[in-house]
């Protein structure tokens, strides 16, 4: 068990709006939560979180607006036990200052964004000295094999699930209930030009499709066999349970790509794009791993900008995605979780 006096900041910029913070917020309250730890988390634009965490003022993480000028100095005494930059925003130069005059320095950790990509296992806990400092930062890889960081899972996450009641979810949002033959999808994405034609190939399609899509204002839609739902931007619980709530889950960047995992569900990534086409690089490197990577690889790599969309041919294949879905998520949560591990980590070099 983690010490209960263990202080931790978790520095965070947002990038992508709703990733980066969720990735943040995920983790400092399941150390706060599962481990004790005393956590302040530094954003430096909080309108991102107050929305997938409306209730973090009655939480156990404290939250604090990441100021444009940093006091100076900062106090030895109010830098944590455990520093956490995360995804390479390094901290206040005067708080890294601070960090370097205590009496023992705080353990520094880079908290990297996930990658399935071969090298990232040889880089997970690598450590690099401050040039000037007598500081030294850890590089920590979140990743799906054994010898990375592992991926974020809350303890309570099977006993939340075995509780999760389709019906009334879909009676809370004016769904009608379910019919036999009705797919009903979630839709979360960044913009994305070949989205028209899905909903074309939707609206076409031979079966009805229910489409729910979080944080969007439009009205219901219905167009042909395609059915497309509004919903409200929910909390990080209850997206959770809209992805229960579905049979195949449209995610996008990191937070809600791990989410869809735990499903066991067929899922489609939209990753975060990046100049020069870099992340189509990582899109490959999960297909590459994943048991259901060969079928998955031409739909997942249109959604992304590369290749044509052929919506049938997916649909065709979901009831064969079913198995190494359901595979992949008991062989990824039979291995320790992301914060456990970074607890470990930590405590073995407090």
């Amino acid at each position: 068990m983690a010490n209960k006096a263990t202080r931790c900041d978790i520095f965070c910029a947002v990038v992508d709006n709703f990733g980066d913070a969720g990735v943040c917020w995920r983790l400092a309250r399941q150390l706060a939560a599962e481990h004790g730890w005393q956590v302040r988390l530094w954003i430096d634009d909080p309108a991102p979180l107050q929305r997938m965490a409306p209730d973090l003022a009655a939480g156990p993480v404290e939250v604090r607006t990441w100021p444009k000028l940093w006091p100076i100095p900062w106090l030895a005494a109010d830098c944590a036990d455990v520093v956490i930059e995360a995804f390479a925003c390094e901290p206040p130069v005067p708080y890294v200052q601070a960090m370097a005059t205590r009496a023992r320095p705080p353990v520094w950790i880079n908290l990297e964004y996930l990658s399935a990509e071969p090298w990232v296992a040889g880089c997970h806990g690598m450590s690099s000295p401050h040039p000037r400092l007598p500081l030294v930062k850890h590089f920590f890889f979140p990743g799906f094999e054994e010898a990375t960081g592992g991926l974020l899972r809350e303890r309570d996450y099977d006993a939340r699930r075995s509780r999760f009641d389709e019906a009334a979810f879909r009676a809370e949002f004016g769904l009608p209930p379910r019919t036999a033959d009705e797919l009903v999808v979630s839709l979360f994405s960044y913009e994305n030009p070949v989205l028209p034609e899905l909903m074309r190939a939707w609206a076409a399609s031979d079966r009805p499709i229910r489409v729910l899509r979080p944080g969007v204002g439009e009205a219901t839609h219905i167009n042909g066999n395609l059915s497309l739902h509004p919903l409200p931007f929910l909390p990080q619980p209850r997206y959770d349970d809209l992805l229960w709530a579905c049979d195949l889950n449209f995610v996008r960047g990191e937070d809600s790509f791990v989410r869809a995992q735990w499903v066991g569900k067929p899922f489609v990534w939209q990753i975060y794009p990046q100049a020069e086409n870099a992340h189509l690089v990582k899109l490959e490197a999960f297909l590459a791993i994943h048991p259901a990577g060969t079928r998955l690889r031409t739909f997942w790599q249109a959604w992304n900008g590369a290749g044509a969309l052929d919506w049938p041919d997916f649909a065709a294949s979901l009831p064969a995605l079913e198995a190494p879905m359901q595979q992949w998520a008991k062989t990824l949560a039979a291995r320790p979780d992301l914060a456990g591990r970074l607890v470990q980590f930590c405590l073995e070099r407090l």
